[in-house]
Parts: structure tokens; C-alpha cells; sequence
């Protein structure tokens, strides 16, 4: 049974497992609101690196474990960004969410693109929240390179949460950062038709600027970017307080 990770003490929750295609996905949905944010972590990540965030967060929340993630089993394979979103949305459709406030963050935001442009009925917003992968540095070392830089000025919470669910990603995490790396976020933006915000953190060297209103421009719907202060590639995971205000403002916009 999953554990309680994210969910206050005394606010009733749910907590699934919920297996499609050969992968299991969890899921812990707590809280309440007319449209529900479903939260997509980044890579080495798992849903728990939220606790910040969803503290500041008003409403219902659908935060997801990915498959050999957190607390979610190995995939018998590593899944494609695509695949990702099809059990994503094949699970939304079992809980009957059909408008919901995506918000994904690093390579959960690659998952994000593809789910919308997948699955649009399912949608109502998408957050891209420090989106991977720049089409300038498409290569697993440069990658790599940026996350180390970014990781310098980061705060300890950051680093200490990161680690942790890095070390439990296991000994399949190169085969996943690879996965990121070779897909192209870009041909699923020009498919995204629900509004987008993008959100980065102004120290963030995975997703510069520039990156970041190249999005913009290839989404056909309308979309935005805000930069966050004083705050790096994990922007989502300590400190919150301003990202959850311009998220929740975007949420209740649609």
C-alpha cells in the first residue's frame, strides 16, 4: 500500500496503483476543487519532492509516482515520454478527470507536452515547470553538465531531496535520462492547443530563457512565461511560495 507522502494528517486521501500497458503508475489525490492539479515529477524524481509546493497549493491533487519511480515498480521497459502520457491519461480516464491542471516539472514537463497533445480532451492547462530538454543541448553530457552547474547554487532541501529519490531511481536512471534526452519536446508543443504557462527559475541553466519563449512561440494556443527570482531548476521543491501563487492564478484564469 503506498504511503501517505504528501496528503496532511486528518485530509482524506486516496492512494492507487494503477497498471496499464505493462507499467504501474501512483497516484495519492487528496483535497478539493472544481479542477484538479495533476502533478508529473522530473527525472530521478518521485512525487514526495512536492511537500513544499502542495503546502502552498489550494485545491485537489493528483500527485503521481512514475513507473520505477518513488514508491511505483520497475517498468519491465523504459517508457518513451508518449508512453508515459498514455498512462497518465489512461488513469485519468479511469478516475474520470477530464479538465485537469497539468503541471510537470523538468522531464515531467516533456510528459506534460505529450499528454496534451495526446490526450486534449483530457486537459484544461498545462504548467511547464523548468522544461527539459533544450533543443541547444540535446545530448545526455551537456545535460548532465547543466544539472551539475545548477546544482551549485541550489538550496540544501533541494539537494538533499534530490538525491534521495535519485538513489532510489535505481540502476535503470542512464536509460531514462537517455530517454528524455532523445525526445523532442518541440514537435508535441506545436500540437498543444490548451493554454501553457511556462515557469522557470532564473538561475536555472537546464531552461534558459531562450528555450523557454521558443516554447512559447511553438505553442499554437496561448501561452506565457514567468521567470521565478532567486531560484534554480528546482523551483518546485523548496521555497515555493511564488510558484504556487502564479500557478494557482493561471488555474483559476482557465
Amino acid at each position: 500500500m503506498p504511503e501517505r507522502l504528501l496528503a496532511p494528517e486528518g485530509v482524506p486521501a486516496s492512494f492507487v496503483e494503477f497498471e496499464h500497458g505493462g507499467a504501474t503508475l501512483i497516484a495519492e489525490d487528496f483535497g478539493t476543487g472544481a479542477r484538479p492539479y495533476v502533478l508529473i515529477h522530473g527525472i530521478g524524481m518521485g512525487r514526495s519532492v512536492y511537500l513544499d509546493f502542495v503546502e502552498r497549493l489550494p485545491g485537489r491533487i493528483i500527485a503521481l509516482d512514475l513507473p520505477g519511480f518513488g514508491e511505483a515498480p520497475e517498468p519491465t521497459r523504459t517508457l518513451t515520454m508518449a508512453r508515459h502520457a498514455d498512462l497518465i491519461a489512461a488513469f485519468l480516464r479511469n478516475i474520470n478527470v477530464s479538465d485537469a491542471v497539468v503541471i510537470g516539472h523538468s522531464m515531467g514537463s516533456q510528459i506534460g507536452a505529450e499528454l496534451a497533445s495526446r490526450h486534449p480532451s483530457l486537459i484544461a492547462g498545462l504548467v511547464l515547470a523548468a522544461p527539459t530538454v533544450n533543443s541547444a543541448a540535446r545530448s545526455v553530457w551537456e545535460q548532465a553538465t547543466y544539472l551539475m552547474r545548477d546544482l551549485v547554487g541550489e538550496r540544501p532541501i533541494v539537494l538533499w531531496r534530490g538525491a534521495r529519490e535519485y538513489l532510489r531511481g535505481g540502476p535503470h536512471l542512464v536509460r531514462k535520462v537517455r530517454a528524455t534526452v532523445v525526445h523532442e519536446p518541440e514537435k508535441a508543443y506545436a500540437q498543444v492547443k490548451c493554454p501553457v504557462l511556462v515557469v522557470r527559475g532564473e538561475r536555472d541553466p537546464l531552461a534558459p530563457m531562450s528555450w523557454c519563449r521558443e516554447i512559447v512561440r511553438l505553442v499554437p494556443g496561448p501561452a506565457e512565461v514567468v521567470e521565478i527570482p532567486d531560484h534554480g531548476h528546482g523551483t518546485l521543491i523548496s521555497d515555493a511560495s511564488l510558484a504556487a501563487v502564479i500557478i494557482s492564478e493561471f488555474a483559476a484564469s482557465l
